[in-house]
């Protein structure tokens, strides 16, 4: 595409375009993002191709052989996270001047909360509602790494996930924890074995499959002397590896439980492989929290009797 003059101020068209695009990436394409924004293939593919007209860049292959962004498409969907991000924080800030609880609210969540009896997600969700029915919620589920970028970069407005570590970016309310426990799966040669016929050195022979980015998972693994021979980057892939009857891996007691009662999985050593995660709800301290997202922070919290 012939690069022409670029964009200069950025108008009520422009958003309306960028909004179209972002749909078309979320989706994976033009033809999946008809049903979202409701309107045509034929239509939307003119609102990209006006949109590149405006910018001056090709911002993505598509076609029969599917869609695809080009470097300068990444380029521009990342610094319209940031845009629809302020524009959310603007209107935010309006509805709080007319003491408004209305708006959009973005939260991101770790793996496997909802199987956790102390995880009080669904209790907070009523309550909010009941509080702010207008609002219309987001819920995202990522790895950590993926969410403490998030936060910072303004994606999402509230997260709850580990905390095994604090960041200066960021304040941290706890709300509950979990206890791991290391497994295996059926098929593995230690399956059903009691804990006086394990020892260290016959685990430490075992494949083991450790999260793959910094982590509480990743710092217990070294202590204990596990070697990662498989990452993973959720519970979901965990259980996966596990199931498989190869590797040996951590895994929340609540959610292993039903594997284990069904003899697909079994604990190893919970008297020496264990370790408790605690979670938290996890802020930005700048810019300072909107009034729908503290609403949110105070039904969190009264749903975890930490308020």
């Amino acid at each position: 595409m012939t690069r022409k003059a670029l964009l200069g101020r950025v108008s009520d068209v422009d958003i309306r375009l960028l909004r179209v695009f972002r749909a078309v990436v979320a989706c994976g394409g033009v033809s999946a993002a008809e049903l979202e924004l409701n309107i045509g293939r034929s239509t939307i593919s003119r609102h990209l191709t006006d949109l590149e007209t405006r910018l001056g860049v090709k911002l993505c292959d598509r076609g029969p052989a599917g869609f695809a962004l080009t470097v300068e498409g990444q380029q521009i969907f990342e610094a319209s996270t940031h845009l629809v991000s302020a524009l959310h924080t603007f209107e935010a800030s309006v509805h709080e001047v007319h003491q408004r609880l209305s708006g959009r609210l973005a939260i991101a969540l770790f793996d496997k909360m909802v199987s956790n009896p102390a995880a009080k997600i669904s209790e907070t969700i009523e309550e909010f509602d009941r509080i702010a029915p207008e609002v219309i919620i987001e819920i995202h589920k990522d790895p950590v790494n993926v969410i403490e970028s998030g936060l910072l970069s303004g994606r999402f407005d509230l997260a709850i996930t580990p905390t095994h570590r604090q960041s200066g970016s960021m304040d941290y309310f706890p709300l509950y924890s979990e206890q791991m426990y290391l497994y295996c799966g059926h098929h593995h040669p230690l399956f059903g074995r009691g804990d006086a016929e394990v020892t260290a050195v016959d685990v430490g022979r075992c494949k083991y499959a450790g999260i793959g980015f910094h982590s509480l998972n990743m710092i217990v693994s070294h202590n204990l002397h596990l070697t990662r021979h498989a990452d993973v980057y959720d519970e979901e892939a965990m259980a996966a590896l596990i199931l498989s009857g190869r590797y040996l891996g951590f895994l929340p007691d609540h959610y292993a439980e039903p594997f284990v009662q069904t003899r697909e999985m079994w604990r190893l050593r919970p008297d020496i492989y264990h370790y408790q995660s605690d979670h938290a709800a996890i802020l930005r301290r700048s810019p300072r929290p909107s009034r729908l997202v503290k609403e949110f922070l105070g039904c969190l919290q009264r749903a975890h009797g930490t308020a």
